[in-house]
């Protein structure tokens, strides 16, 4: 079974080929630039030397030993039948290091010539000029020596001090990585010992505000939304199976009375309570589905309709109640962009939670509300509001009356519903681009509707 390297050991393994590859292409770079650096330096010198001696030729006050040339130099002045005439003391005596002609232009070229007891390589450069003597021919070079020993002197110094270097880089990268990757298994071993048991459980920071910091906090963030959603998913166990209690208890204990005494049996009676159950349980049912759609993310056919239309066919079956008077007298035409089943079970949602709430009177208002300036505060598009005249929701619940399964025990609370109402109002006012609001009254409660008049552009 083949062994995989650890994330350390292939990052720091990585670093080091990464820089020992930098560090090799800049070695390569330093020595290279050292002998050039070296090698015009010495250019540089003997080519002013040999107009210096061209021009004491010309001059005719030409020495017949050249001091003026360093250790590692060599310099000649040869006439045209191969005289030397002036020579650096460690040729001095010997033939002529060429018999070249170049001309007034120095150039260079590279032979060997003797140095005391040896011959070395030199670099010369050599022109010719007129003197008494006639036609006359400098020599200056410089011993290559010289550079190829300071070369080798720094290639041995990086020999040695690059592998320390790698040597370094690679202990410090093990050691920092390991103690990032450390607070990273950390953070992953508390994670792993968090489940469903225990999911109010947090990652413990160690108050460094860098990405491994970051990363506990958003591992934080994540397991308080798991949190809330598991607590959510429970309470929607509980609430359902409350809600279903109730109607299934009442359908049992009619079926139960029937079945003990049949000739006592009032069957129109009968039907009206289980029918009266089995709508209680289908209403919750159908309210649950439309949940699910919500947060499955399902989306809606929109298209342009009459809020007030949907406003005014609503209010008509809310007054057949008779007990609240629901008053459409400042409904007025407002086009709306959205779905019209969408926006239909969220105004009958709405009324429903004003007329259950109010002592006697809702009003309905629709109009179009014309950018942030609206009276309101409100952004443009179709608006409704509806208010009642009831007890109004005290301001510690207002940010939760749009929760799922939220009953205020309140003179707001009627005693009946699922507490689905308002919170499927939202859903699907924020599944159509719209937005539902609680909005400060006077007295009661107002709810805000908003819906754009038109498909969004892209």
């Amino acid at each position: 079974m083949r062994t995989r390297l650890s994330l350390r050991a292939r990052a720091t393994l990585l670093s080091m080929v990464l820089f020992a590859s930098l560090l090799t292409l800049g070695s390569v770079l330093l020595v290279s630039t050292l002998e050039s650096r070296l090698t015009d330096a010495s250019d540089q010198v003997s080519r002013s030397r040999v107009q210096e001696l061209l021009a004491a030729a010309r001059r005719g006050d030409l020495p017949h030993g050249l001091r003026n040339v360093d250790d590692n130099g060599v310099a000649q002045v040869v006439a045209a039948d191969r005289t030397v005439l002036a020579a650096s003391p460690n040729v001095a005596g010997d033939l002529p290091v060429a018999g070249l002609h170049p001309g007034r232009r120095a150039v260079t070229s590279t032979f060997r010539a003797p140095d005391d007891n040896q011959t070395e390589t030199y670099r010369f450069w050599y022109a010719s000029g007129p003197s008494p003597h006639g036609t006359l021919t400098a020599y200056v070079g410089d011993s290559l020596e010289a550079v190829s020993e300071a070369s080798a002197a720094l290639r041995r110094a990086l020999w040695v001090g690059v592998p320390g270097v790698l040597v370094l880089l690679g202990v410090g990268t093990w050691l920092l990585l390991g103690r990032v990757l450390g607070r990273l298994d950390r953070i992953r071993a508390e994670v792993d010992r968090i489940s469903e048991q225990n999911l109010g459980a947090r990652v413990a920071g160690d108050g460094v505000d860098d990405e491994v910091g970051r990363l506990a906090a958003t591992m934080n963030a994540l397991l308080e939304r798991l949190d809330a959603a598991a607590r959510r998913q429970r309470n929607l166990v509980a609430d359902v199976s409350h809600d279903l209690q109730s109607p299934l208890a009442a359908q049992r204990v009619a079926l139960e009375l029937a079945a003990a005494r049949p000739e006592a049996v009032d069957t129109a009676r009968l039907c009206r309570e289980v029918l009266g159950a089995t709508a209680d349980m289908e209403r919750l049912v159908d309210e649950l589905l439309v949940v699910a759609s919500i947060d499955a993310g399902r989306t809606s056919v929109p298209a342009l309709i009459d809020l007030d239309s949907v406003v005014l066919e609503e209010a008509s079956r809310a007054r057949a109640g008779g007990r609240i008077v629901v008053d459409t007298s400042t409904v007025s035409a407002a086009p709306a962009y959205a779905n019209a089943d969408d926006v239909r079970r969220v105004v009958r949602n709405l009324l429903d939670n004003a007329v259950a709430h109010a002592r006697s009177r809702v009003v309905l208002t629709v109009d179009v509300a014309d950018g942030p300036a609206a009276a309101d505060g409100a952004c443009g598009g179709a608006r409704l509001l509806v208010a009642d005249d009831g007890p109004g929701v005290p301001v510690a619940q207002r940010d939760r009356i749009f929760d799922r399964f939220y009953r205020a025990e309140s003179a707001r609370s009627p005693g009946g519903g699922s507490g689905l109402g308002l919170s499927i109002a939202r859903g699907l006012a924020e599944r159509n681009a719209g937005r539902l609001d609680l909005v400060d009254a006077p007295t009661g409660a107002t709810l805000r509707l908003r819906l754009p008049q038109a498909a969004p552009t892209e």
